[in-house]
């Protein structure tokens, strides 16, 4: 599968790149931000995936959290992609938490969006294929990471490939999909009104019935974020862990919000957690 690199930066002593390709599953063009630290020829890094959330693309986490230098440092690639496809011809909506920018990480069954939205196909299959083929990538040792609607695609996506993940973790995530508005009106639309649909897609219904578990879960949550209680809900993931026997590391963090701001702070815990299990 062939891409084309339309930026490069040196960043800390690797490269900070995008690239650009044409994705089978999701039939249109799409952008991914890599960094790639510095490496010998014959040298290959573990891969951490950052999945960010509703209204972003691939730019948001490379220019706004700071991961490069400690990625630097750890040896770490880490690749960000867009949070839905692009493109005139993809579907679209109004609302801004919904249609492009708003993907879900899932594969949609209704139409429209069945044309363009398969964005778990996308993350989980497509684009590792592309990482693995053309970037000096060890693809037997991947971490997920991801904030917000980020977060519920890197539980759920890390969840259902056990095998391809070593560790997983979240700022702010949307933890149950099933139980706040943002999470029912996307399921909803991209999948139907069946609610027995819903549950391949909701953290909570998947780690209650996980085949194998992580030997732990970081997930950071701001006091002060505006949608703490109405969509988010961490106490909800928190049961279904402790029920389930999967350890949980859930910080309560006293007065961060949902910002980027928050991310910057507690990027380089998350980094060194996934660089400890890779």
């Amino acid at each position: 599968m062939a891409l084309e690199i339309v930026s490069e930066s040196q960043c800390f002593g690797g490269k900070q790149l995008v690239f650009q390709h044409s994705s089978d599953v999701l039939g249109c063009d799409m952008k991914t931000s890599v960094f790639v630290p510095r490496h010998g020829e014959e040298s290959k890094m573990p891969v951490v995936w950052f999945l960010s959330g509703l209204t972003s693309t691939h730019e948001n986490a490379p220019t706004k959290s700071g991961f490069q230098r400690v990625a630097a440092e750890l040896g770490l690639i880490v690749v960000c992609p867009d949070t839905s496809p692009r493109g005139d011809h993809v579907p679209d909506d109004e609302a801004w938490d919904f249609g492009q920018g708003a993907g879900f990480y899932l594969d949609a069954t209704e139409e429209p969006w069945s044309r363009n939205f398969n964005m778990e196909s996308y993350v989980a299959r497509e684009l590792p294929c592309l990482v693995g083929d053309h970037f000096p990538a060890d693809m037997a040792r991947q971490a997920i990471i991801g904030h917000s609607m980020g977060g519920h695609g890197a539980l759920t996506i890390a969840l259902k490939n056990p095998d391809r993940f070593k560790s997983v973790s979240a700022f702010s995530p949307i933890v149950s999909p099933m139980n706040c508005p943002w999470g029912e009106k996307a399921l909803a639309g991209y999948l139907g009104d069946a609610r027995s649909d819903w549950a391949a897609h909701d953290a909570c219904a998947l780690v209650a019935s996980a085949a194998s578990q992580f030997d732990d879960i970081l997930i950071d949550q701001g006091t002060a974020d505006n949608f703490l209680e109405g969509q988010l809900k961490p106490e909800l993931f928190q049961e279904a862990c402790a029920a389930a026997g999967q350890k949980l590391s859930l910080r309560m963090q006293e007065g961060y919000d949902h910002s980027y701001n928050f991310i910057a702070t507690f990027i380089e815990d998350h980094l060194r957690f996934h660089a400890a299990r890779l």
